[in-house]
């Protein structure tokens, strides 16, 4: 029983591979039109995106470098200056410097904070479809945000590293990875679509059908002839003229 079960499912797949191979051609100009539709698209209508990023070290300057404990406090403390960058005070001021047209909400959704591993460092990145703005914000950000840290840990601001950089080259979106997310998307689509309609087609057409889903034997087979174009061409003309001397 085991065996013809695995024999039924392996000749089933040798049969879909077969339908997939003799539709070859439909499944790669789906794949190239989902290529070139996604390619056109990315490039045209999404709007590009630029990234600017800035950090801030996280140390006082009573600190002492020997102190495993300082150290490890400074690393903790990091988690929350994380939270107080994209707190509603610090980015409510940023729109007001900026004259921002934007909500906290809005600007919070621009700001990523991240914070490397074992370092007591913290990079805020903001994107923007504006590269100028992108930067200006990033600067903000950690102008006001050093400020809000020192008010609220009663302590020194943190030191900003490093400013923000104007972009170049946009973060997103990528045409490459659309272009190519596009045709992956086509090829899919057309062979899942083709695969469902030769499963979904239960008609009989050959002997072998017969054989496979009624169980029956062929005794014989009548084969279908049909007509090229020429000989009807020529069967017309010659019942046309007949009937034009009969008249």
């Amino acid at each position: 029983m085991g065996t013809n079960q695995d024999d039924e499912i392996e000749i089933d797949l040798i049969e879909l591979f077969y339908v997939l191979r003799r539709k070859i051609w439909i499944i790669l100009l789906t794949g190239i039109l989902g290529a070139v539709s996604f390619g056109l698209f990315t490039a045209m209508v999404l709007e590009p995106v630029f990234t600017s990023s800035t950090m801030l070290y996280i140390v006082n300057k009573t600190t002492t470098l020997t102190s495993l404990t300082d150290l490890q406090l400074g690393t903790q403390l990091t988690k929350d200056y994380k939270v107080l960058i994209t707190s509603r005070p610090v980015t409510n001021q940023v729109i007001s410097n900026l004259d921002l047209n934007m909500s906290h909400e809005q600007l919070v959704k621009k700001i990523k904070v991240e914070n490397p591993a074992d370092t007591r460092i913290l990079t805020i990145s903001v994107e923007d479809s504006d590269p100028y703005m992108a930067k200006s914000i990033a600067d903000e950000v950690a102008k006001v945000a050093s400020a809000r840290m020192a008010q609220i840990m009663d302590s020194v601001p943190p030191n900003i590293v490093e400013e923000g950089y104007l972009p170049t080259e946009k973060t997103r979106p990528s045409v490459t990875k659309s272009t190519l997310l596009g045709g992956f998307a086509g090829v899919f689509l057309s062979a899942l679509i083709i695969l469902v309609l030769f499963i979904m087609n239960d008609t009989v057409k050959t002997p072998e059908d017969v054989e496979k889903y009624l169980g029956l034997n062929t005794l014989a087979a009548i084969p279908l002839f049909e007509e090229n174009g020429s000989v009807q061409k020529k069967r017309r003309k010659r019942n046309h003229g007949r009937g034009g001397t009969a008249q």
